[in-house]
């Protein structure tokens, strides 16, 4: 029993901080805000990411100008949800296909874990929302994003 209390130890815990940012999300700011409601800080994506790399996958979805300014290492793809277009700022019209395109090679589906950053919670938030209206279930927003991830000194890439 007590082995079997250890195993399922960090699973509880994460789900116990999943149901607190859920609950606490009245308290985010509305650009934030997900359909879903799934909310984690970076500290909290980073571990998550670091237990089991093989079932959950972080997009970066910020500019490409912004991605080599570094990137948080566990984010397996970057996928821009808008570009910069002729001066214009505009939605990515293959954000949807390359996202998906990235979860079929990882053997990844609709039920999988999947968690959106951009510069600080907005973008990725509006990425997350896309993702479930398209019938994804577990999209989770980083809502402090890359600042919060750089401010917590977590790993980038560059």
């Amino acid at each position: 029993m007590k082995r079997l209390l250890k195993c399922y130890q960090p699973i509880l815990v994460f789900f116990i901080c999943v149901a607190i940012l859920t609950a606490c999300g009245d308290f985010l700011s509305g650009n934030k805000k997900t359909v879903l409601g799934l909310y984690l800080k970076s500290t909290e994506a980073y571990e998550l990411l670091k237990q089991d790399v093989n079932n959950n996958i972080m997009f970066d979805v910020r500019t490409i100008a912004e991605v080599k300014q570094g990137s948080p290492t566990l984010a397996e793809a970057h996928v821009p949800i808008f570009l910069v277009e002729q001066n214009k700022v505009v939605f990515n019209k293959d954000f949807v296909s390359t996202v998906e395109e990235h979860l079929k090679k990882k053997g990844l589906d609709k039920e999988s874990t999947i968690l959106m950053i951009c510069r600080q919670g907005n973008r990725s938030a509006k990425a997350v929302d896309i993702l479930a209206k398209l019938g994804y279930k577990k999209v989770f927003n980083v809502v402090d994003g890359v600042h919060g991830w750089k401010d917590n000194n977590l790993p980038l890439s560059f």
